[in-house]
């Protein structure tokens, strides 16, 4: 396998602009020298990262993840490093930094000193502002070397950032028979764009389309990865407490974790198919008022805990307690739904929070709601495939 000519890739980038981050993890790091050592890449490379132990790629993406080698993984990285590349174009003075910047990543799970239980696998993605591009490809377990492997690793990653940016790309060649890259591509609405360049705050996400937000609404904020049927039974009897319907919410932004790609926002919207869902920028409860003012928000006992933890403020107490004022003052109420945790309900009415919050909140009795499931441990069901690739 041999890797495509870097000149012409490093020209056609240059001629449009694009500034680039790559993360490899696990694998395809030679795409790095050979990007980085042609003439003109320093106004192209912004960064190049190598997260090889696990807690490097945890500290990228706010948290563990269930699967280290999967597409998944590969597209929160490459929005990790979207994000990182307008960040540092910015700082360079660079006019668009989000219509400009590239998030390039690869996770891949290669031959190692050790036999591997699962799959040889190379998972990449490329984050642009017009799209979320992934690839994946598994590789005959015993037909190559390491540094063959890496190589094609390398030349997947490099053939996915021609594609996105529309410099090229073509074929990957030294395939072999029965070895297929499966691609994904989801070229964003200009609403998506909006929300994620910043110049919009919230959109729609029901295909039949939303009324405007209304002051005073019943709202439901979450991240739905999945929507499960703890969700919707809380979603009904929210309805029935605050007797207005409910609409949903899923925020493109994290406070502590990397953007949300497109693939992503495409398959949790698509859960939402006969439901109004509001897509937002509202990381926290805070703006969240901003664009529901005087709205009721069903929240469930973690998110709750969160609403006063100066851990999601920057580590301000003081933040905290002003961000605590301002839902009391603004929201019109809190329903919050107690959970299970470790085998026991966990009631949210015993929950330590500050008196402000607990003064504007109507507690969900036991009674009323449980329901032993969690999206953690649905996710962890749906991906026991993945996780058992990256096993060494």
């Amino acid at each position: 396998m041999h890797l495509p000519d870097p000149a012409g890739l490093v020209a056609s980038l240059a001629a449009s602009g694009r500034r680039l981050v790559i993360v490899t993890a696990g694998g395809g790091s030679p795409a790095i020298p050979h990007l980085a050592t042609t003439p003109g890449a320093s106004a192209v490379v912004l960064e190049a990262l190598v997260p090889s132990a696990r807690g490097a790629v945890d500290r990228l993406l706010g948290g563990p993840q269930e699967s280290y080698c999967s597409p998944r993984t590969a597209r929160r990285l490459a929005a990790a490093a979207w994000q990182r590349a307008i960040l540092l174009a910015a700082s360079d003075g660079a006019t668009a930094p989000a219509e400009h910047a590239v998030g390039a990543a690869v996770t891949a799970s290669l031959r190692t000193t050790r036999p591997k239980r699962g799959e040889h696998r190379v998972c990449v993605a490329v984050q642009t502002l017009a799209a979320t591009h992934v690839a994946e490809l598994v590789l005959d377990k015993d037909a190559r070397s390491r540094a063959e492997e890496e190589s094609l690793a390398a030349a997947l990653l490099l053939e996915v950032v021609g594609e996105a940016c529309g410099t090229g790309g073509g074929s990957l060649t030294g395939l072999l028979p029965g070895e297929e890259v499966r691609r994904d591509a989801v070229v964003a609405p200009e609403a998506w764009r909006d929300l994620l360049a910043g110049s919009r705050t919230v959109t729609c996400g029901t295909p039949g389309g939303c009324t405007a937000p209304a002051a005073g609404g019943l709202v439901f904020p979450g991240s739905f990865d999945p929507l499960h049927e703890g969700h919707r039974l809380m979603a009904r009897i929210a309805e029935e407490i605050a007797e207005r319907p409910l609409a949903w919410e899923i925020s493109v932004t994290n406070v502590d974790k990397p953007t949300l790609d497109y693939v992503e926002i495409r398959d949790r919207a698509a859960q939402f198919s006969d439901r109004q869902l509001w897509l937002t920028r509202a990381a926290t409860f805070v703006e969240k008022l901003d664009v529901f003012p005087g709205s009721t928000f069903v929240v469930g006992a973690d998110t709750y805990v969160r609403l006063a933890d100066p851990k999601y403020y920057g580590g301000s107490a003081e933040a905290a307690a002003a961000a605590v004022e301002a839902i009391a003052e603004r929201a019109r109420g809190l329903i919050v739904f107690g959970r299970v945790r470790d085998g026991t309900f966990q009631d949210a009415s015993q929950l330590d929070v500050p008196a402000a919050l607990r003064d504007v909140s109507y507690f969900v009795s036991h009674r009323e709601f449980r329901l032993d499931v969690s999206s953690t441990e649905l996710r962890r069901r749906a991906r026991s495939r993945e996780d058992a690739a990256c096993e060494g």
